[in-house]
């Protein structure tokens, strides 16, 4: 594989041309691997974290940006406050997702721009007692 391609002869001719040759000879016949399916997840040739994708791919994990994540959780906390027990615990609920925005507005986290602000407790409140009337 040391030597230059001639002149006149396209490169992808001149590739193949030294794949079939390889093949021929038996160069790929014993490499690791031989006849199974290529591994599924990144390349570690190409990404230096590969071992860390791998391992959270096995375990089912996966990770979001403070800010994506704290989006997530309003939205799992706003889904919760409207099927909550009672109108205290879906106030509860929001009081504290709120705090945490608050906070989130105050010292940034890192990633995209949060773009939420607190939620009006008592509109969520009134939202669950229309949902929850008798």
């Amino acid at each position: 594989m040391t030597e230059r391609k001639p002149p006149g002869v396209n490169f992808e001719s001149w590739i193949d041309k030294q794949i079939r040759e390889a093949e021929e000879r038996g160069d790929f016949a014993s490499l690791p691997g031989k006849g199974k399916p290529l591994p599924e997840g990144p390349d570690p040739t190409y990404d230096e974290m590969w071992w860390v994708k791998q391992k959270m791919a096995r375990e089912g994990l996966s990770y979001l940006s403070p800010t994506l994540a704290l989006r997530k959780e309003a939205e799992d906390t706003l889904a919760a406050a409207a099927e909550a027990p009672s109108e205290r615990m879906a106030r509860r609920l929001v009081t504290e997702l709120n705090e945490k925005i608050r906070t989130a507005l105050r010292t940034p986290p890192p990633g995209p721009p949060l773009g939420l602000t607190p939620y009006d407790v008592d509109e969520v409140a009134r939202d669950w007692r229309e949902r929850h009337a008798v």
